[in-house]
């Protein structure tokens, strides 16, 4: 081997061992920030897992804060329901404390649900058959003197349950806002199951009822309600008619991931 070709040789091998040592950098280099990433990704997971167990946490306790305060107050009003209507003569204040009782009754099963919502983090349970459902609220609120009429147009069985669960939730909270404030008035309940889009409007009529008899009331129920519409991706407007009245009108998509 000549000198040359000695030194062209040892050139070379120096020239591929940098290549070496290069590439091995590089790939450590890489490594270590795939590794920095890993641990960054791992730090943010606990950090999330542990905001979710304080948030469950939360929920425990206003669960636990729910049970120990309305359900006392609510068995309270079933008992002096009932005690009314064993000791009433009056026909009629037989038959009102008898619905009052079981509308006492109702509230507690539906309360005891949400108090497994709050503990669980799960969906509120409403059964998906919606007309079934809104055909009993209607009449839950016509037994009280409501005079109230519901039409549906569209299958609502083509609609997520997420969107079943709103339009049941407007409904539900337009009718108590009837309740408290419109005691008399005329009601209507429309609700449009279209292919893309659901619509429900609850319009009342001006109350009939004296002054001294309408309840008032703090607005947070339509605030919440509106968040509750806007977190499926629809809207919600609400406001007084030109006879008099109140409308709500829920515009909500047909369909949103569950």
């Amino acid at each position: 081997m000549t000198p040359a070709y000695a030194s062209m040789a040892s050139v070379g091998v120096i020239g591929s061992s940098v290549i070496v040592i290069a590439v091995l950098a590089g790939l450590y280099a890489g490594t270590r920030r795939r590794l920095a990433r890993a641990s960054a990704e791992l730090a943010e997971r606990e950090r999330e897992l542990m905001a979710e167990q304080a948030r469950a946490d939360e929920r425990t306790r206003l669960a636990a804060e729910m049970r120990d305060v309305v359900t006392h107050r609510l068995n309270l009003m079933v008992l002096h329901a009932g005690a009314l209507r064993m000791a009433a003569r009056d026909d009629g204040v037989r038959q009102a404390a008898e619905e009052l009782r079981t509308a006492g009754c109702q509230s507690l099963a539906e309360l005891r649900d949400l108090v497994g919502v709050l503990r669980s983090g799960r969906a509120a349970r409403i059964p998906d058959v919606l007309p079934d459902r809104l055909s009993r609220l209607v009449a839950d609120s016509a037994a009280t003197g409501l005079e109230i009429t519901l039409t549906e147009h569209g299958d609502a069985d083509t609609v997520s349950p997420a969107v079943r669960r709103t339009m049941y939730r407007v409904v539900q909270e337009s009718l108590t806002n009837v309740h408290k404030h419109a005691p008399g008035a005329l009601t209507e309940i429309t609700i449009h199951c279209g292919p893309s889009s659901v619509r429900a409007v609850v319009r009342n009529t001006r109350p009939t009822a004296a002054p001294g008899l309408v309840l008032a009331g703090s607005g947070s129920g339509l605030l919440g309600l509106r968040g509750r519409v806007e977190m499926v991706g629809g809207t919600l407007t609400a406001g007084p008619t030109d006879d008099g009245g109140f409308e709500v009108d829920a515009v909500l998509p047909a369909f949103v991931p569950t």
